[in-house]
């Protein structure tokens, strides 16, 4: 007889173990990310470690101090008033205090206005030509100045501001701005 075909047999069955859903995709955030939950507790922990640390290191001022003393005297036909400004000045770090720059800084009826301290070295120029100036004077606090660890300093500047007396005498309010070395806040003293 001529050739004849083998019965037909069943197919051998697959083996067993893990099935793969061919339609299921494996790269999506629900498979490759932990559960929502902890996603969001850990970021409310960590804005919280950072909302601590951003608390505890903050800028602060190196010193304090008081403003004391205000005496202004108009300059003639200038329309600008030198005013003396005393304060002490108190530090309360635990290392020295060296300043760096001094200016003023006032705010009155007619605008605000800031102005740089005078140089010490012109202190008995500007008493000579306007004695107003000496009342309740304390020696010129100049930059560069070393105020040690947990020491006070009673000390005064000079400063024109272009107002006449009467915005002057009419000020809201009036500040010595302390800038020391190496901060970032500066110390300000304010009546």
């Amino acid at each position: 007889m001529p050739d004849q075909l083998p019965p037909p047999t069943t197919p051998p069955s697959p083996p067993k173990g893990p099935t793969i859903h061919i339609g299921e995709e494996f790269g999506t955030a629900k498979k490759n990310l932990p559960p929502g939950k902890i996603v969001v507790i850990a970021i409310v922990l960590v804005g919280i470690a950072v909302a601590l640390a951003s608390f505890l290191k903050r800028p602060k001022p190196q010193a304090s101090g008081t403003l004391d003393n205000i005496v202004a005297v108009e300059v003639p036909d200038q329309n600008t008033t030198m005013v003396a400004l005393t304060f002490t000045l108190r530090n309360t770090s635990d290392k020295s205090l060296y300043v760096h720059s001094i200016q003023s800084s006032i705010k009155s009826p007619s605008g605000d206005a800031t102005a740089d301290a005078v140089s010490a070295v012109d202190f008995d120029r500007y008493f000579q030509a306007l004695p107003g100036l000496k009342n309740g004077i304390q020696p010129a606090l100049s930059p560069e100045a070393e105020i040690p660890s947990g020491q006070s300093s009673s000390r005064s500047i000079i400063v024109a501001f272009p107002k006449t007396l009467d915005d002057v005498n009419r000020r809201q309010s009036i500040s010595v701005i302390v800038w020391p070395y190496n901060e970032t806040v500066p110390i300000v003293m304010t009546k």
